[in-house]
């Protein structure tokens, strides 16, 4: 029969010496303590990385079905683009031509005289050629009332083709009555009005050829 080992009778400082059921019981506490750091220090470590995976599995997943769900719509994209395509064509065609601008820079000058403004300013300036369109900016300076420039404004809006005057800089004050004949309440309206036309063929297909060559420099 095994004798029963009393730990208080145990001198750490000889382990040598101790009884040989002392000696396996420690042995065996020293292996779990070691079990447990090498638990601690690799199985720990791995779990660690093992939730980083985990996590890191979850974003691949839900890009992929983020991704998935694009290829499927790419389609219908597709036609939903070149159906705009075609609109903004469309709606390109109905501004002026570049035939027809000199003519409505004109139309625009008498629809103001024939709404009562006076012209003391109406300068086209160089027009300027954009991707799909080209502006023409126009400087003015027109004095009138606030009827006449709503008289203005509709008649412009009623002219035949259709016609696109956007604003920049302007500036809307009473006018000074030094010299003239200046009714009462009389405004000055000043600043930029600029009008557009859509691109024929010939001017598309130079404007595209020049816009690879900016990116060719890039």
């Amino acid at each position: 029969m095994s004798k029963k080992v009393d730990i208080k009778n145990l001198d750490f400082n000889d382990i040598g010496n101790w009884p040989r059921n002392a000696k396996i019981v420690f042995c065996s506490l020293i292996a779990v303590v070691i079990m447990f750091v090498l638990w601690m220090l690799l199985i720990s470590g791995k779990r660690e990385e093992l939730a980083g995976l985990e996590s890191r599995e979850t974003e691949l997943r839900a890009e992929f079905t983020k991704e998935q769900e694009r290829a499927v719509n790419l389609e219908p994209l597709k036609q939903q683009l070149a159906q705009m395509e075609q609109v903004l064509q469309q709606m390109l065609r109905q501004l002026p031509s570049k035939t027809e601008m000199p003519d409505l820079i004109i139309d625009i000058s008498q629809t103001a005289l024939s709404s009562g403004l006076a012209n003391e300013l109406f300068e086209p300036e160089q027009e300027q050629i954009k991707e799909f369109y080209a502006e023409k900016p126009i400087k003015l300076r027109m004095v009138g009332s606030y009827h006449q420039f709503g008289a203005f404004v509709s008649g412009v809006a009623s002219l035949p083709r259709v016609v696109i005057l956007t604003m920049h800089d302007i500036n809307l004050k009473p006018k000074d009555k030094t010299g003239g004949n200046i009714r009462a309440g009389a405004l000055e309206l000043s600043g930029t009005v600029k009008t557009y036309r859509y691109l024929d063929e010939a001017e598309v297909a130079e404007q595209q050829k020049a816009e690879a060559g900016k990116e060719a420099k890039k």
